[in-house]
């Protein structure tokens, strides 16, 4: 079980809401969110309700304000809680869209697409174990994108906006 308070104000002041778990719509609950604590677990954190928008991981800890945790403003409205008990990892990558061309398997870490695997661009994914982010750019920097189990046909489906993806890292306990 994890949980995340957001805060309206920075420095972890004014109004608040805790969640214990995923929430599709913070928006109800708070206009701003300028810091968080995350007191126990993971969570993706989003600009825009329903999971969408930029991403943030965060990790048990404190953010004072949105520049801690890389934010580019205060809004978040919507957070989910990332399962960080998975042992075992497998993914495989593609380089084109519903699983087309060369054919990558990953278990581990990746602070380089480009060094591993010779391409800067994954079109769609299939992730049979753990938890993951995409990062836009190598030695995770950039844009962030929760990967989880499942089939990911196109880039658009993790919400990429475009298939650039630098490096890979599982989540997990470090």
């Amino acid at each position: 079980m994890g949980k995340i308070i957001l805060y309206e104000e920075k420095n972890f002041s004014g109004h608040h809401c805790e969640c214990t778990g995923d929430c599709e719509d913070l928006k109800c609950q708070l206009s701003c969110c300028n810091s968080i604590r995350v007191e126990s677990g993971c969570f993706m954190i989003y600009e825009n309700p329903n999971y969408n928008g930029n991403q943030y991981y965060l990790r048990k800890g404190e953010y004072p304000d949105f520049h801690h945790w890389m934010g580019v403003n205060d809004s978040v409205s919507s957070c989910r809680l990332i399962s960080t008990e998975q042992r075992s990892f497998n993914m495989r990558l593609y380089e084109r869209i519903e699983f087309g061309g060369q054919v990558m398997d990953l278990v581990d870490d990746c602070p380089s697409v480009m060094d591993r695997f010779h391409i800067n661009d994954i079109f769609s994914c299939n992730v049979t174990n753990g938890n993951w982010i995409f990062y836009e750019h190598p030695n995770y920097r950039g844009r962030m994108y929760l990967i989880r189990p499942g089939e990911y046909k196109r880039f658009s489906e993790w919400g990429g906006r475009s298939a650039r993806v630098g490096s890979i890292r599982r989540i997990m306990d470090y």
